[in-house]
């Protein structure tokens, strides 16, 4: 399978989706601690794939999704952004019904 298709198929088929530097257990950047971090107080399960164990993906998702840096959080298939924007959307309280909402309707959806 092609690698954009890859990563095509893990967005689609994970609600709340994060690529990262490591894992939510052992980031292996700040940014990537700050956003899973913030992911974990909004009280949800999320995916994650870690771009350091997937080089390919590391070297191909910025074209895929028009967004040069990690992390990269996707929510419902759709880019919500890096850190910066992740830690913003939290901090005035948008965040995490956007992931609850996201979360509900995929609970729902596979009953």
């Amino acid at each position: 399978m092609d690698i954009l298709e890859t990563i095509k198929e893990q967005i689609e088929s994970n609600t709340i989706l994060i690529y990262m530097k490591g894992s939510p257990d052992q980031p292996q950047c700040g940014f990537s601690a700050q956003t899973t971090q913030i992911l974990k107080a909004c009280g949800e399960r999320f995916a994650f794939i870690d771009i350091l164990a997937n080089p390919d993906i590391r070297a191909n998702l910025p074209q895929y999704s028009n967004w040069p840096t990690f992390p990269q959080l996707f929510v419902e298939g759709e880019l919500v952004g890096g850190c910066d924007i992740v830690t913003e959307l939290y901090e005035n309280g948008e965040l995490e019904p956007m992931v609850k909402q996201a979360a509900k309707r995929a609970e729902q959806a596979d009953t």
